[in-house]
């Protein structure tokens, strides 16, 4: 199976005290039925901003981001990049359906998921992702919903 991890999903895996921690890193460590991780070349960017962003003390300095990044998502992920043909479909889609502001990045993310052929999408945020393709909503999964 081939899962894309969005943003939400990975910052929660990587920051200890985030309050989804603990069922993100299941997710992210689960070697079964994972068979390819998946992250959207996107996300690295979003990621690096969000650490080097935290408040003091989680806040890490730019070496440090970076050193996740490239000791966690570098060696075991497969990373799926978009073309300008991508992005405009995605801002075409976007302008169609009157999705605005931030729910672009969403729109990115998933657009790579469909590009790298990912059979399930996780994110902490499902509800915005299957507002950008409902189509898609049976691969999109908040393993958090899932707790009781």
């Amino acid at each position: 199976m081939r899962v894309l991890f969005d943003t939400s999903m990975l910052i929660a895996g990587f920051i200890e005290t985030h309050p989804k921690h603990s069922v993100a890193l299941q997710a992210l460590t689960q070697s079964e039925p994972v068979d390819v991780r998946i992250v959207a070349a996107h996300s690295l960017a979003e990621i690096y901003a969000t650490l080097t962003r935290l408040p003091p003390p989680l806040r890490m300095s730019s070496r440090q981001a970076f050193g996740l990044i490239e000791k966690n998502i570098l060696s075991t992920f497969e990373i799926v990049s978009l073309s300008v043909s991508d992005y405009l479909d995605v801002l075409r889609h976007l302008a169609e359906n009157n999705l605005v502001s931030g729910i672009i990045y969403d729109a990115l993310i998933l657009r790579a998921g469909v590009k790298g052929n990912a059979d399930r999408i996780l994110t902490l945020n499902s509800s915005h992702f299957r507002r950008i393709d409902p189509a898609l909503a049976d691969r999109i999964f908040d393993p958090s919903a899932q707790l009781p």
